[in-house]
């Protein structure tokens, strides 16, 4: 598999551009950990050390070093992530259109008759993600390190989503509550 690449007018940025396409449309950047969970390769591309960003369309990845890191060491375990990835078939940027509408349903709920009553204690919770049936939240505030806030998660929020939202099997925070 060869895989082209091109240095920029900036010489901590390097662009590559595998022979096929690694999202199907569209463009995502990645640049830090929060970010980073929405793209396996990005995050593999992240543990090489020395990178500061990630950026990915259609047609080409477009990576950023830190200045003391060099293209030596950093260009040829990009390329092997991007191959790795090409041919495992796995999704680099995994397509959430199918949940689209779950997930618009769980924000929905969230934001209607959960968020209310959990930011009168102070708190909040915030929808982070959805897959497999779990949904992600990062409970915040007050309810951040509150011995009640797995209660609230698994008998309040839990429940309500179950109840009206089928796909939903269960629901997770992504703090140190349930690390």
């Amino acid at each position: 598999m060869i895989i082209d690449t091109q240095i920029t007018p900036d010489e901590n940025v390097m662009n590559f551009f595998p022979p096929k396409a690694l999202i199907k449309s569209g463009k995502a950047e990645f640049v830090d950990t929060k970010s980073l969970r929405k793209s396996p390769l990005a995050e593999h591309i992240f543990d090489i050390g020395g990178i500061v960003s990630v950026f990915i369309t259609s047609e080409m990845l477009s990576v950023t070093k830190s200045s003391d890191a060099t293209w030596d060491v950093i260009k040829p375990q990009v390329m092997a992530e991007i191959m790795d990835y090409l041919s495992t078939g796995e999704e680099v940027l995994p397509d959430d259109n199918e949940n689209s509408d779950v997930v618009a349903q769980i924000k929905g709920l969230i934001n209607a008759r959960i968020r209310p009553a959990v930011k009168q204690d102070g708190g909040d919770i915030v929808f982070c993600d959805f897959k497999d049936g779990v949904v992600w939240v990062e409970m915040q505030g007050s309810c951040k390190g509150c011995p009640y806030a797995m209660v609230t998660l698994k008998e309040g929020v839990e429940k309500i989503l179950k109840t009206y939202i089928s796909e939903v099997r269960e629901v997770r925070n992504i703090g140190s509550l349930e690390e």
